[in-house]
């Protein structure tokens, strides 16, 4: 099973937006994908539709030992495509993990009993570098940087950067990056080329040759519970982000070898 946390600490970036899109492009190339809801405030479960009163099962049951991955897993409407939703109890893990054994190893003993069950996970990760990140980069074997294109976002790539080598050294030498997406681009706007060559004159091949455009069809589709992929498969956006799930599917080992 292939398992790509989708972080970034600083909020409001598109990272939501983004696991949900290419877990259902992932879904509707055939793969069988789970997304890991690891935000306390719950963005990714409500955006595929999944209602409060649903979420018997929560990633803080996961992470405490209270329920296994395949137990809290719940099947969206998008085909191939579960989801391990997220509740407010998520909000206070971080306290209550810190006297638990291995606390930083914790969803990856999860992600044991459930190997075989999907091809692929995207953990969509908390807009922090606390310890429900730390967890999510521990387990995961890769990571996917959503990044906008603006100059506060340069600067917070620079520390996850640093936090990824450190998750390398103490925690997880198999993590690689795999790779920076850019979003919210506005070509209206001359920050906005100037940030994207910023980043690709210092990451190089690492960022995605897809960009991902500030669209409206994007915002709305969660307050309809669904992807922005079935909501509008037309837009701009949702254009985008197939574009980006083929080039994300050709930096991926096919599920079969990771089985």
């Amino acid at each position: 099973m292939i398992r790509v946390a989708i972080a970034n600490q600083k909020g409001g970036v598109g990272k939501t937006t983004t696991a949900i899109n290419l877990a259902t492009a992932l879904a509707a190339t055939g793969w069988r994908v789970l997304l890991v809801d690891l935000d306390p405030q719950g963005n990714a479960s409500t955006g595929l539709g999944i209602a409060q009163a649903d979420r018997t099962a929560s990633t803080y049951d996961v992470l405490i030992g209270e329920a296994t991955l395949t137990d809290a897993a719940i099947a969206t409407r998008v085909p191939r495509l579960d989801i391990v939703p997220a509740t407010v109890d998520l909000s206070g893990a971080e306290i209550e993990l810190v006297d638990y054994e291995q606390r930083t190893h914790r969803l990856e003993r999860a992600f044991a009993e459930a190997e075989h069950r999907w091809d692929i996970v995207l953990i969509d990760c908390p807009p922090s570098l606390g310890l429900l990140t730390i967890n999510a980069m521990v387990a995961a074997r890769a990571l996917l940087v959503p990044l906008q294109c603006e100059f506060f976002a340069l600067e917070g790539l620079s520390q996850l950067l640093q936090t990824v080598e450190r998750i390398r050294e103490r925690f997880n030498p198999d993590l690689s990056i795999l790779g920076v997406a850019l979003t919210m681009f506005d070509r209206r706007n001359r920050l906005t080329d100037q940030v994207a060559d910023d980043v690709r004159a210092c990451l190089g091949s690492a960022v995605f040759k897809t960009v991902i455009p500030r669209n409206v069809r994007l915002s709305e589709a969660p307050s309809h519970g669904m992807p922005a992929l079935i909501y509008d498969i037309r837009c701009a956006g949702s254009e985008a982000y197939m574009a980006l799930a083929r080039e994300l599917i050709g930096r991926l080992p096919k599920p079969a070898e990771a089985a």
